[in-house]
């Protein structure tokens, strides 16, 4: 019998080896945790999901947003601050990118600075929107 327990262990550890886990459900286990109130632990998962992600790609852009989010809620102001700068050096013209940073310069005190990332943004979004296609949804 233990020799079958054992027989098992090595198998189920050898699956999770072969199979580390994607940048998808790292971060999807970071809004876990978020949503159970473990935000340390959320920024843990969500280091992990960029890491994991091909570099500059959807997912490692979608786990730096969570990291901003988990290391601001868990009180590291300084280190959100920190991973959302990181976040515009990777997009630049991420309106998204420069809200973050605004939400967690205001966070930590700094607000001339805040105001500064959001009209940042905003500039951002206005050039997304004059160099969309004209339709329905946008501006005339």
């Amino acid at each position: 019998m233990r020799q079958t327990q054992t027989s098992a262990s090595t198998i189920i550890l050898k699956r999770a080896m072969s199979n580390p886990p994607t940048a998808e459900s790292l971060s999807q286990r970071g809004l876990d945790l978020l949503a159970e109130g473990k935000a340390a632990e959320a920024a843990t998962a969500f280091r992990a999901a960029v890491a994991a992600a091909p570099e500059n790609s959807e997912a490692q852009m979608e786990a730096h947003h969570g990291l901003v989010r988990a290391l601001r809620d868990a009180g590291q102001l300084n280190q959100s601050v920190a991973a959302a700068m990181a976040l515009i050096a990777l997009a630049p013209g991420d309106p998204l990118a420069h809200t973050a940073l605004s939400i967690s310069l205001q966070h930590a005190g700094f607000v001339p600075e805040a105001e500064a990332a959001a009209a940042r943004a905003r500039v951002l979004e206005w050039k997304v929107q004059l160099e969309s296609p004209a339709g329905e949804d946008s501006l005339p």
